[in-house]
């Protein structure tokens, strides 16, 4: 895939994409220096590590923030696109310049509430930034490049890097600091997860039912969702494998929100209906899309 060598400036300085920088990067202030800093409190990625190194060497925090995503805005300018790289440059300088001339004042110093509004506020900025089309912390991409590397995967690479940054803060700062930053972390990343794909993200819903008409119609003519439908077999059950049926397995994208009432709804049809749900990255095209672009 070529990447476009032009810049899109219209959307950078779009009213939308500069209201989440500049809300997420505010945030994400707070949250530092009102929650992390003052208590040594470390959040993953390359925002924990310019903490770490603060905290270690003095060295203001707005320089290692901009140092330590460079490499990630290089890697973004070349496989992601130059306007993502504008954008994340412009959300990176401005956190580094609200550190300078900001100041906020430590809000508290329980541990607790520390871990978890700090985790919050740092979360929810990141994934406001992410919303407006940019990035603070460059290490999933990072991260992405090593994997095409080196072979590890995403996962891994991140695992490897905090668990890495949790050890140094356990013998800088204490087992008990180390392992409420790990829960800085966690809070921290659910956040940002739900603001980057909301109460809408998409879920596939797999049923494998007796009742699959009634089921299908369930679907499609009360709740208004489009489904995909499988042919295939029910059965061959421990000590009956002989016994089997054809079935239609029905298959339709919901959020998170739809994903109760539907199984609900199904358990009333067939109570022994066998159904699986797994989270989706992305949905393209077909109903969903349609409905999702008429709101």
């Amino acid at each position: 895939m070529q990447l476009s060598k032009k810049i899109n400036w219209r959307q950078i300085f779009s009213l939308q994409s500069i209201s989440y920088t500049v809300f997420g990067v505010s945030f994400a202030v707070v949250a530092l220096q009102g929650f992390m800093i003052p208590n040594h409190f470390l959040d993953g990625g390359v925002t924990g590590v310019s903490i770490l190194i603060e905290e270690i060497f003095h060295i203001p925090i707005s320089i290692l923030l901009i140092v330590f995503n460079i490499p990630f805005l290089i890697i973004g300018y070349k496989k992601i696109g130059r306007t993502f790289a504008v954008q994340s440059s412009l959300a990176v300088i401005l956190l580094a310049v609200l550190m300078t001339v900001v100041q906020v004042p430590t809000v508290t110093n329980d541990k607790v509430l520390i871990a978890i509004f700090g985790g919050f506020l740092i979360g929810l900025g990141i994934g406001l930034v992410i919303r407006g089309g940019g990035v603070i912390d460059g290490l999933e991409v990072i991260a992405d490049y090593t994997n095409k590397k080196s072979g590890f995967t995403t996962t891994e690479f991140i695992l490897f890097v905090n668990s890495l940054l949790m050890l140094s803060v356990a013998y800088f700062f204490g087992i008990e600091t180390a392992m409420y930053s790990i829960l800085t972390y966690y809070t921290a990343l659910k956040t940002s997860d739900y603001v980057v794909d909301g109460f809408e993200e998409f879920t596939a819903l797999t049923i494998i039912s007796k009742d699959h008409e009634k089921i299908k119609s369930m679907i499609v003519n009360d709740f208004g969702k489009a489904i995909s439908v499988y042919k295939g077999e029910r059965g061959y059950l421990p000590g009956k494998f002989d016994i089997k049926s054809d079935v239609d397995i029905v298959m339709t994208i919901v959020t998170r929100l739809e994903v109760h009432r539907i199984k609900e709804s199904v358990s009333v049809i067939d109570p022994k209906a066998f159904f699986y749900v797994h989270s989706i990255k992305e949905v393209k095209g077909g109903l969903i899309k349609q409905i999702k672009a008429g709101h």
